[in-house]
């Protein structure tokens, strides 16, 4: 028989495109999709189980269906529906520990996938040129989603002390973008005026989520010869881009607020459902993240498919044109720049006669 994969958090698109993915995959038997509500989105010949994860059903589950490989997508930084933000920080944490008491009790399970955000590196400004898996945070995440993935990170790192039999994979994803993002930050780029903290330019990584995909592939299957898709890894795209370069990219103008200022703003958008404008994610765009990605490379054997700017403009490209296109912007600087220089050159005159 072939595997019996169990994947968690199936609701959202993410999460659907990954139960689609796994199933073309030949030693895949059956894929078991769970959540607490039902997903919008096809499943292909997914069975999907509706369960919540902070409940003790999920360990009948996997004893019931003798699942060997559970792919915990369910860690996630934005409420489902009308769920809040303690619903949110409920299932990253109650829900993987349940998901993790429940695989300590299956003897049946060989393979635990953890999606994880570089977030659990936090963002300071004494903070690292570039992180890699080892680097410790120089202020950890005081709340909010990178403080969830920090107690997920050491809930999972417990259970591979507890059954060092199965083979354990920590994804550290860097911020998710692409044409059906659903994230934070995506919400953030798509205003129609991004506020920036004065005397800062942050520079940012991304990844593309058709990468992300195929990354949670390979951490749920065999290892291929040469490779190893046990431990911690960053997953992003090579390059990065400062916060003036995307908002150019988007078309979209930005307000520079001195930080308290865009503290505020943060809470009124929160107050309002515009935008999750998080503390963290005020810290992000201020001092930024960039981390390295040769364990990705090297041990995990994987190659992006996309580079920061391509996800990026691939994100661009789904959101339309902003305030302020691109190429009408270019347009009219190329105008301005093709005009006499004022106070040089010989502007026309008009003769006396």
């Amino acid at each position: 028989m072939g595997k019996v994969v169990l994947v968690t958090g199936v609701a959202r698109r993410l999460g659907g495109r990954f139960v689609r993915r796994i199933q073309r995959d030949p030693e895949v038997d059956r894929v078991i999709a769970v959540d607490v509500v039902p997903p919008e989105h096809h499943l292909g010949g997914a069975d999907f189980v509706r369960a919540d994860i902070r409940q003790p059903t999920i360990a009948r589950l996997l004893a019931e269906h003798s699942v060997d490989t559970v792919v915990h997508l369910d860690v996630t930084g934005t409420p489902l529906g009308s769920g809040s933000r303690a619903t949110v920080k409920e299932t990253n944490v109650i829900g993987t520990m349940q998901l993790l008491g429940a695989c300590q009790k299956s003897p049946a399970v060989r393979r635990l996938v953890v999606k994880s955000s570089t977030n659990v590196y936090g963002s300071a400004s004494r903070d690292p040129a570039v992180f890699t898996e080892t680097t410790s945070a120089k202020s950890l995440p005081s709340g909010g989603f990178a403080k969830d993935t920090v107690e997920v990170e050491g809930y999972v790192r417990g259970f591979a002390r507890r059954r060092p039999d199965v083979a354990v994979c920590v994804l550290r994803f860097a911020n998710i973008l692409g044409p059906n993002a659903d994230s934070p930050l995506a919400s953030y780029f798509s205003l129609p005026v991004l506020p920036t903290v004065l005397g800062y330019d942050p520079r940012l990584q991304f990844v593309h989520e058709d990468d992300v995909i195929e990354v949670l592939r390979i951490g749920s299957n065999e290892p291929q010869r040469g490779t190893l898709n046990s431990g911690t890894f960053n997953v992003a795209g090579d390059g990065v881009l400062l916060l003036s370069q995307c908002a150019r990219r988007l078309g979209r103008p930005t307000a520079p607020l001195l930080l308290p200022a865009v503290t505020w703003v943060g809470s009124a958008m929160r107050t309002l459902g515009m935008t999750d404008f998080s503390p963290e994610q005020i810290r992000l765009l201020t001092h930024g993240r960039v981390v390295a990605t040769d364990q990705m490379r090297e041990t995990l054997g994987y190659e992006p498919q996309y580079t920061t700017a391509e996800t990026f403009a691939d994100f661009a490209r789904s959101r339309g044109p902003g305030l302020l296109p691109p190429e009408a912007l270019a347009g009219a600087v190329d105008r301005i720049a093709a005009l006499p220089a004022l106070g040089g050159g010989h502007l026309p005159t008009h003769s006396a006669n």
